[in-house]
């Protein structure tokens, strides 16, 4: 974007109790409730970020079904319907996008990006075939042991442990993110990864067919998650699809030093999207 067009914009944080589970909500921009904001400044569009009224609980919440469902009853909770919707799923966020277009197609989705999107063969991808019996085979070995190292470790030296690890990877961060070195977290993950191994294994053709002109993917050269070969083969059964490879060798995980590269070109290619509304 041009120098001249840039602001501050106003980012806060907040933690909402949606599908029984606590989730932590960064906003970007003026608003705050977009049901009861009825004024002429309201958002006409609202831009979420997948990296994941209903208020009853969701069975499974921390599985692969329960933060599909979990996403999509916090649009229901917190997003009026006539809102127009930009999703931008990043690794298993694309696949999490395409079920929620594949289960409520009504949604007012005007364009979704799936970045660097593990939506299948996960377990067979470089990365996959270390993961797979780590996280399918041993993940309670992984409970236990990190349960016993973090448990007893004390909340200065986590902080501690994450600053410095922050400060190796030269990254800014201004929210705390302490509950990442929480047994509980760790464990939530590793059964989240499991699942990904065992059930993201087919490419679902038919919701991509259904949906093509709306999905833009993106696909990494260096990618061990969604290897090139993955790009060639849905590059040649939807040459019509608006899917790209990456020519800058940007990593899986871009937002360690790439965020700012990969945001224009997502804003570059709404462009067209939002001159229409």
């Amino acid at each position: 974007m041009d120098s001249e067009l840039k602001e501050e914009i106003p980012v806060h944080e907040e933690f909402i109790l949606c599908g029984g589970a606590e989730t932590q909500v960064l906003k970007c921009g003026p608003w705050t409730d977009l049901f009861n904001d009825q004024s002429l400044k309201r958002p006409k569009l609202l831009i979420f970020i997948i990296p994941d009224s209903n208020a009853q609980e969701i069975k499974d919440i921390y599985g692969l079904n329960g933060q599909i469902e979990h996403k999509l009853a916090f649009l229901r909770t917190h997003v009026p319907k006539d809102l127009k919707l930009v999703l931008i799923g990043h690794s298993i966020g694309s696949y999490f996008t395409l079920q929620m277009l594949k289960r409520v197609p009504e949604l007012p989705v005007i364009r979704a990006f799936l970045l660097f999107p593990t939506i299948e063969r996960m377990s067979e991808s470089p990365n996959g075939r270390i993961a797979t019996p780590l996280l399918c085979w041993f993940r309670y070995v992984l409970y236990v042991t990190g349960y016993l190292l973090l448990k007893p470790c004390p909340e200065k030296i986590k902080s501690l442990l994450i600053r410095r690890g922050l400060q190796v990877m030269n990254l800014e961060n201004e929210f705390s993110p302490l509950n990442i070195l929480e047994p509980f977290c760790l464990a939530n993950a590793a059964y989240l990864g499991g699942q990904e191994m065992m059930e993201v294994v087919k490419r679902d053709d038919e919701t991509i067919k259904e949906h093509l002109c709306k999905l833009t993917f993106y696909y990494g050269t260096i990618d061990p998650w969604c290897p090139k070969e993955y790009y060639e083969d849905i590059k040649k059964d939807f040459p019509e699809g608006d899917i790209r490879l990456c020519k800058k060798n940007i990593p899986h995980a871009f937002i360690i030093h790439f965020n700012q590269e990969m945001a224009d070109m997502i804003a570059d290619s709404l462009k067209d999207d939002l001159s229409k509304m």
